[in-house]
């Protein structure tokens, strides 16, 4: 009972989603003696659904967060999963099945009205007792109830998209964890080169928004708004974090990708949106202006780069995607002079 209650405490805690699946990963393969315990989101991409693991723990090891390695694919199909699938199309609460090896698994999706967009993989030796899996339940519950706190406090409201409040942290922590990279004693500098990972910061525009309110009503513009954040979420890879800044902005944090493909990604999210029917209104455009992440700058510089070059894309026919680095190479931006606080132009 006092591991419960420590894990519960622990669990309700955090105030962040990465940490509170560690956290409820590390309740249940303690307290299940499990030997694997995963935290799977769950995607359904072109009407075909995937998994693919966020957070893992081992018998012996030490829970931790798990990026993807390849972020051209949505993940694992759903179909290596036959009982999750069932399970899933059933709307069920929970799933076993035996793996190749012999191995038990127990799977625990974790409902939100009628959708599941995450769930639990448990990996057990023997299988699991009644007592067990009612534990393992009762800590599920707690951690979707906390969820959806989170997810309250995160996200737009309108859109579903990550808010403006939760974008600052995430930048924050981004540049410090960089910035900490970059001073690691004994470790020599490290310099960036062509076609080297980076992250990266995009900064999206609906065009002629307004126009679409006074033509239409604020009802279809909301609808646009609504329709733009379903591409966004479609046309970037798991591992990107999308958020809605304000008004008809959006900003995008790319994770560990190279110049190339950072601009591949967001093209195709650009020309899905000039192809996507938007009903009543027609067409519907964007520009966006993006950035590579320094350790070196401020948030506040860092977005002010991707904002020029935003601008510049508006100025230009719209309808397009600039970046910053290069077009201050070409002669086409020139910064003056910045600071921790405001950059001036």
């Amino acid at each position: 009972m006092d591991s419960l209650l420590r894990h519960m405490v622990d669990m309700t805690g955090h105030r962040d989603h990465t940490m509170l699946d560690v956290s409820v990963i590390s309740a249940v393969q303690e307290l299940s003696g499990a030997l694997q315990t995963r935290v799977l989101s769950i995607a359904t991409v072109c009407g075909q659904r995937f998994v693919r693991s966020r957070a893992c723990i081992r018998a012996g090891g030490v829970a931790c967060p798990e990026e993807a390695q390849d972020g051209s694919t949505p993940g694992e199909p759903i179909g290596a999963h036959p009982e999750l699938a069932h399970c899933l199309d059933a709307h069920d609460a929970r799933a076993e099945g035996v793996a190749p090896n012999g191995l038990r698994r127990l799977w625990l999706p974790i409902w939100v009205g009628d959708k599941a967009h995450t769930c639990l993989e448990i990996t057990h030796e023997h299988g699991f007792t009644t007592e067990s899996i009612h534990t393992i339940s009762g800590i599920v519950s707690v951690y979707r109830n906390f969820q959806n706190l989170l997810d309250y406090s995160e996200r737009d409201s309108l859109t579903g998209l990550l808010n403006r409040k939760t974008f600052d942290d995430q930048l924050a922590r981004m540049l410090q964890a960089g910035d900490a990279e970059l001073r690691v004693p004994g470790q020599p500098e490290r310099r960036q080169h062509v076609g080297e990972e980076k992250q990266w910061l995009a900064v999206i525009d609906v065009d002629h928004f307004k126009g679409v309110n006074d033509r239409f009503g604020h009802l279809y513009g909301d609808e646009v708004l609504i329709l733009v954040a379903n591409l966004l979420q479609s046309s970037f890879r798991s591992q990107d974090r999308v958020f809605r800044f304000g008004g008809e902005e959006f900003v995008v944090l790319l994770r560990s990708t190279t110049l190339e493909n950072a601009r591949k990604i967001i093209d195709r999210f650009r020309t899905n949106v000039e192809a996507h029917p938007f009903p009543q209104v027609g067409r519907v455009t964007v520009s966006v202006g993006f950035t590579c992440i320094s350790a070196a700058d401020s948030p506040v510089v860092t977005l002010g780069h991707a904002d020029q070059a935003l601008y510049f894309a508006k100025a230009n026919g719209r309808n397009r995607a600039c970046h910053y680095e290069e077009l201050v190479a070409m002669g086409l931006l020139q910064t003056i002079a910045t600071n921790d606080t405001a950059e001036f132009f």
